[in-house]
């Protein structure tokens, strides 16, 4: 089976999860974007009433507003129900690694605003440690962001200025540049964690750690089901 197809039946299993009534984040990337369809077609049907959306990104509001989701923003809404977003990386902790669309620091702000926070992804994303498989995207300011690159040097990590499309460096809906950071895998990721985020000019990076409660797997054997829930 097409990866693609996995990463639709993983986002609309998730979007089951959805009762009338709920805000729900509404995740960036290739693999969300399937469960932002999947709630349109589910209010346009009437199948659910009363839902709210808070996007993540630019890019995904644009999307949900376009197929007619009433759409928030944390401003208004304290707390979201459910979160459906995808990821790069995902352990056996439920920890994953986030922010290869770009849109990270919003994804995380949304993620810890949620109830539950369920990633869907595609079996190839699975890894026994995080880092194995996939950089960490580490979004900086503008303004000195060469002198982080020799911070993550000095961490172990290797950093590289993500570019857009032309070949200028891409900036994040907030402006910022984001450099995607080969640590390897990562012995201690609570530790790289809180290095990265005592760092003056370092906005946030894509490690998302005890903030995922369910992750929908899609595998040629079908779907698995794995939660912090009881």
């Amino acid at each position: 089976m097409q990866t693609e197809q996995l990463k639709r039946q993983a986002a609309e299993q998730a979007v089951e999860f959805i009762q009338s009534g709920m805000v729900v984040g509404l995740g960036h990337g290739s693999t969300a974007i399937f469960a932002v369809r999947r709630l349109a077609q589910l209010l346009a049907e009437g199948r659910l009433t009363g839902i709210i959306g808070v996007p993540c990104s630019r890019q995904i509001e644009a999307e949900a507003h376009a197929l007619g989701i009433p759409l928030s923003t944390l401003d208004d809404q304290a707390v979201v129900d459910i979160t459906i977003d995808g990821a790069d990386e995902v352990d056996l902790k439920l920890d994953v690694i986030k922010g290869g669309g770009g849109a990270l620091l919003r994804e995380k702000m949304v993620a810890q605003a949620s109830r539950r926070e369920i990633i869907v992804v595609d079996e190839d994303k699975l890894s026994g440690t995080l880092g194995t498989h996939w950089a960490v995207p580490i979004e900086v300011v503008e303004f000195g962001w060469r002198s982080h690159v020799r911070f993550l040097q000095s961490l172990g990590g290797e950093a590289v200025l993500r570019l857009a499309g032309d070949g200028t460096p891409f900036h994040t809906d907030q402006g910022n540049l984001i450099l995607d950071t080969r640590f390897g895998p990562i012995e201690d990721c609570g530790a790289l964690a809180r290095s990265l985020e005592s760092r003056a000019g370092i906005v946030e990076h894509g490690l998302f750690l005890g903030l995922v409660t369910d992750v929908i797997v899609a595998g040629a054997d079908g779907l698995r089901h794995f939660s912090r829930l009881g």
